[in-house]
């Protein structure tokens, strides 16, 4: 039933090849079967330390930071060189320049901002809070009641739609606002007060900016208190609400929709697709009802937390303290040159990124990359026949999808122009981040409003240490950055490729078949297109996942969310048995030998334990908790291997061992 007709062969020489692991990212005084996340990492955990600046440091991070420095590398020549006015290259410089000029910022304080503050202080009326509003979210100093972009419809996926969803929580996920518990409580206690703090930074006294607080909590609770939480965003069909812009205005009244859309230059909307309803319909309410000074609050609050880290030291440290310090535990911000390099591959990320490809990324890797990735789909498919609860019917369809997927590796074929981006180093740094704003709006506008789904989009940086699956394009993309040890190592062999990015790959294969991505089709549309009945099996089979995470206490007293992760991991499950599958097939004429007294399959296994290894502070354990959709490192190691029969086999693991699962109750999906 395979569709891509291709022969399965080894991406290299393995009789030159190195192991790939090394033995001082070991724990060998570990067993294996008891906690194999130390005894595969805890070398490595020891040899990296975590700093002040991080709440979490792993293999991903340590990569980003040589690719940072790689970065800082290519910026600083042309921070160098005599860059002509409106090339990429002067907007480079000055928007790293602008980053680093503290000396400016400090003695600007606060007043970039302060025409801002003073333009919602003068409101006056209720009718003045949402225009106010609006034309501050079109510069780029707020980011709303809610949220608006432009993406592909998830039913009518070669065609962008624009899409309205929830928005306006400072701290992102709801549970921050309504959960009691002593931890989450401790940390809205430690949010009302940096409110305050930073009410009073900006010149108002104490009284002031604690009345100011209260109304800005009145209005995130009340929003939270409707919004979807991470578990019910997962659902596709239930955040996917179609309707004609008319039927728009006349079901949201209390928004005036014709003026957001015709200020951010969308105008004449056709369709409309409401992601979450209720929190949207209670904006509604919060606009009519709110007191017009908790209203004002509020805008102002969103001026100085989105606007902070681009004014004055001691502004930017303030937001730090909690953001960076409550939340997430870290003792310190990163240097100053961190921040600039991260601010100029947010803001100019494919202008560097093309210079960063070009530099480090050869064409052998992503020729090595392609063939990988071809074996992967071809042990994707294999898998696909093998499982007895799919008809034969929904395979046929499973295959089509797979052989359908747009493979994007290390860069994009065509680069982002920035002709129109206008950076004037004689500007404040804010202003100059509102012009940017503007320029990203326009050019969004431009290409997506109304127009075609560019399947040729990248989502990532070349220098993005990450891979994604995009459901309604069917794609699979693996940036540059990415394509670097522990992940890919050209000198490794197959144990080790297959084991580190081999996983990744199938795990972004995967995610076009776990509980969301498996709803859209090969052309991206969101529908059922499995046979009667598979779908109930399907769920019956990750149901042992979403149980067994549900079950791992990450902290005394917090548990893991099954629900909130079950899509990665699936994702990781999946990628482990389709790379393990692909190994196989790579090394089956050509067996590999022991090295080290590793077998090649216990390295298969230690290469993808390598890719988590990490530390973290238990303030970063609980916000991801609560906010990732991914398990933490730690468990995507030792909660995730013990559903996979090869690793038993590898590591000689028995029922006395502390991860050991029984086979019938291990999950099987693919």
């Amino acid at each position: 039933m395979i569709a891509i007709v291709m022969t399965a062969v080894s991406c290299g020489n393995n009789k030159t090849k190195e192991m790939g692991v090394k033995l001082e990212n070991l724990d060998l005084k570990a067993t294996p079967g008891d906690d194999f996340f130390q005894f595969a990492c805890g070398g490595w955990m020891k040899n990296n330390p975590l700093t002040d600046e991080y709440s979490r440091f792993g293999s991903f991070d340590k990569l980003a930071e040589n690719n940072r420095t790689q970065l800082k590398g290519l910026i600083d020549e042309i921070v160098s060189a005599d860059n002509a006015a409106g090339t990429n290259a002067q907007k480079i410089a000055d928007i790293y320049k602008m980053v680093m000029d503290t000396v400016r910022r400090d003695a600007e304080g606060t007043t970039p901002l302060q025409p801002y503050l003073n333009k919602v202080e003068a409101i006056a009326e209720r009718s003045e809070i949402f225009p106010t509003m609006v034309s501050l979210e079109y510069d780029g100093l707020v980011s709303g009641f809610f949220g608006v972009g432009i993406g592909a419809d998830a039913m009518d996926s070669k065609m962008n739609i624009v899409g309205v969803y929830q928005g306006g929580l400072s701290l992102g996920e709801k549970e921050y606002y309504l959960d009691n518990d002593e931890a989450t409580a401790a940390i809205r206690d430690a949010f009302k007060k940096h409110i305050v703090r930073m009410f009073t930074l900006f010149g108002f006294d104490e009284a002031t900016a604690q009345k100011k607080m209260e109304g800005v909590m009145a209005i995130e609770t009340r929003i939270a208190d409707k919004s979807y939480s991470g578990v019910e965003q997962r659902d596709p069909v239930k955040n996917y609400h179609k309707t004609s812009y008319s039927d728009l205005k006349a079901n949201y009244g209390g928004i005036d929709w014709d003026l957001y859309s015709s200020t951010m230059g969308m105008n004449d909307i056709d369709f409309v697709d409401v992601g979450q309803p209720e929190p949207i319909h209670e904006v509604e309410k919060i606009i009519a009802e709110m007191p017009v000074e908790d209203l004002k609050s509020y805008i102002e609050w969103q001026l100085i937390d989105n606007s902070a880290s681009k004014l004055s030291t001691a502004i930017d440290k303030a937001r730090f303290d909690f953001y960076g310090g409550v939340m997430s535990g870290k003792k310190e911000q990163q240097p100053l040159w961190k921040r600039a390099t991260s601010t100029v591959s947010g803001v100019m990320g494919e202008a560097i990124g093309q210079i960063y490809a070009e530099k480090y990324f050869p064409a052998e890797a992503k020729a090595r990359m392609q063939q990988l990735v071809r074996n992967l789909q071809i042990a994707l498919g294999q898998r696909i026949d093998e499982q007895d609860w799919m008809s034969d019917s929904t395979k046929i369809l499973a295959h089509e999808k797979l052989n359908t997927f747009i493979v994007k590796v290390g860069y994009p074929d065509k680069w982002q122009d920035y002709s129109k981006l206008e950076i004037d180093p004689q500007k404040s740094y804010l202003d100059n981040m509102i012009a940017v704003s503007h320029f990203f709006l326009a050019d969004q506008i431009e290409k997506k409003f109304k127009k075609p789904v560019d399947a040729t989009e990248w989502f990532m940086t070349p220098q993005t240490v990450n891979a994604y699956y995009n459901p309604t394009t069917n794609e699979i993309c693996f940036p540059a950055g990415i394509l670097q040890y522990p992940f890919f190592d050209m000198e490794a062999d197959d144990a080790f490729n297959y084991g580190a990015i081999g996983v990744v790959i199938g795990h972004e294969m995967t995610h076009g078949f776990d509980d969301q991505g498996r709803q859209f089709d090969k052309e991206g549309n969101l529908h059922d297109w499995w046979a009667e009945g598979d779908a109930d099996k399907f769920n019956d089979h990750v149901k042992v996942l979403v149980d067994h995470f549900n079950k791992i206490e990450v902290l005394p007293g917090l548990n893991a969310n099954g629900e909130l992760s079950l899509g990665e991991n699936i994702a990781d499950h999946g990628g482990l048995m389709v790379a393990y599958q692909a190994f196989k097939n790579a090394t089956k004429d050509a067996p590999l030998e022991d090295i080290e007294g590793f077998t090649p399959d216990q390295r298969f296994f230690m290469a993808y334990a390598g890719v988590w290894a990490g530390n973290i502070r238990d303030e970063e354990i609980r916000n991801r908790t609560k906010s990732d959709v991914h398990s933490l490192s730690r468990w995507r190691v030792n909660g995730t291997l013990p559903h996979i029969d090869a690793w038993y086999e590898a590591f000689n693991v028995q029922p006395e061992n502390t991860l050991y699962i029984a086979p019938e109750q291990r999950a099987r999906i693919w």
